[in-house]
């Protein structure tokens, strides 16, 4: 009995001191490896390539567009490894049809870790869409693959300086202002005419200030780090510009007004429905490359096929680029994205159904010169489907255009057009 009672209490003792010892250094690698793979995948879904102390920014390796033609160079970040309270960042990149050099050199500095507040300082030399707007706390995005890039052609030149504070008043509210200076000169037959004197190129002085407010937006601390942890909806951004002409050599006053906001539903089987409303007003002296345009992506070609290119995420399929700008406007995008059709464990294409509006005007049009395009005081309309991963991230899109610019030759409102999805 004794004997039995010892056996006992020897097997007793070696289950506990097993469940006792510490994880084994292969398992703590395998561990390690894992957590690795997971941060390395996340950066490149972000656009970077790490290292060390630098991450190679993704998005500066290739592009392709109507001006530069093939545009190609290389930038990046110090990441936290470097430090957690400095940072620099730059490019430098290369157009082989414009045979320019453009780049930035930026860097910045952390004075607060709990509100997130960052001082930035910037020195770029570059290019920039005429009519584009961005808003400063937008995150930053990155895809594989830009479509409306390739068929863009109106760019103007800008070399501007800026110093700029990031601040998080609280979890759902996000700032940033910036004041900056550039030179502008428009690549194209541009001038704006002021009281008798014509300006081809020019000088701006600005500060901006961005709110962006995500309400709904759940956070959790792990890891010492404050994340989203649900990402909520709507959201809304708000966004004011000053220009202030006489100060810093800067030639005209204008103010300008952006907001936007995004309201998702998500129903069940995956189907999702999005709504984006932007709009803008711009008063005062603003030349053309301050204005807007409701992000056009349709080549000027007389035939379908030679207009078939790559749709964008959140563009105007059939409107025509440099076709319309305004100094106030407004755009409506629906989508509703139906459950993938699970045809295999590969093949799961899905329908999405799109409509999208434009409304706008244009005060003083007359004074931007050397440049005709027409103003959106009707309404545009274009609806459309797509039907997305069919091969490789690829798919197809199609979309008509109706209602106040309706085009008398049919097949002049219509777009047919590849789409690309991937994600990591």
């Amino acid at each position: 009995m004794l004997k039995h009672l010892f056996v006992v209490l020897l097997l007793t003792l070696a289950t506990y001191s097993h469940a006792q010892q510490q994880p084994t250094p292969q398992s703590k690698k395998a561990e390690r490896d894992s957590i690795k793979r997971t941060e390395f995948i996340k950066q490149i879904g972000n656009g970077y390539l790490p290292f060390n102390y630098f991450n190679i920014d993704l998005r500066y390796l290739i592009k392709f567009n109507q001006y530069e033609g093939l545009r190609s160079g290389l930038g990046g970040i110090t990441n936290d490894a470097f430090s957690e309270k400095y940072r620099i960042n730059g490019y430098a990149v290369y157009g082989f049809k414009d045979k320019a050099i453009k780049y930035k050199i930026g860097g910045g500095f952390r004075i607060d870790e709990t509100t997130d507040t960052w001082i930035n300082l910037a020195y770029i030399d570059d290019l920039q869409e005429t009519g584009s707007s961005k808003f400063l706390t937008d995150k930053r995005f990155f895809t594989f693959f830009e479509p409306r890039l390739l068929n863009i052609d109106l760019f103007h030149r800008h070399i501007t300086k800026s110093i700029a504070i990031h601040h998080k008043l609280s979890n759902h509210l996000l700032t940033e202002t910036q004041v900056a200076t550039s030179k502008i000169n428009p690549t194209y037959n541009y001038s704006y005419l002021l009281n008798g004197e014509s300006y081809n190129n020019f000088n701006l002085t600005t500060a901006q200030m961005s709110l962006q407010w995500s309400p709904f937006s759940t956070y959790k601390f792990i890891n010492d780090n404050l994340k989203e942890t649900k990402d909520g909806y709507p959201k809304f951004t708000l966004q004011v510009t000053q220009a202030f002409k006489s100060i810093l050599g800067s030639d005209f006053n204008f103010s300008k007004l952006d907001f936007r906001t995004l309201q998702q539903f998500n129903h069940k089987n995956n189907a999702k429905t999005s709504i984006t409303l932007v709009a803008g007003i711009a008063g005062g002296n603003a030349p053309l490359t301050h204005l807007y345009h409701a992000y056009p992506n349709n080549i000027t070609k007389e035939a379908i096929m030679q207009r078939f290119s790559v749709a964008g995420l959140n563009s105007f399929e059939t409107m025509y680029f440099n076709e319309f700008f305004s100094d106030k406007f407004s755009t409506l995008q629906l989508k509703h994205a139906f459950s993938p059709f699970k045809i295999s464990s590969r093949f799961k294409p899905q329908l999405v159904l799109i409509s999208r509006y434009a409304v706008g005007d244009m005060n003083s049009i007359d004074k931007h010169q050397g440049i005709d395009f027409k103003t959106l005081d009707k309404l545009y309309s274009e609806s459309g489907f797509e039907i997305n991963k069919l091969l490789f991230g690829f798919g197809l899109s199609f979309a008509y255009r109706y209602g106040g610019y309706h085009l008398p030759n049919l097949e002049d409102n219509i777009a047919f057009k590849f789409t690309f999805n991937i994600s990591l």
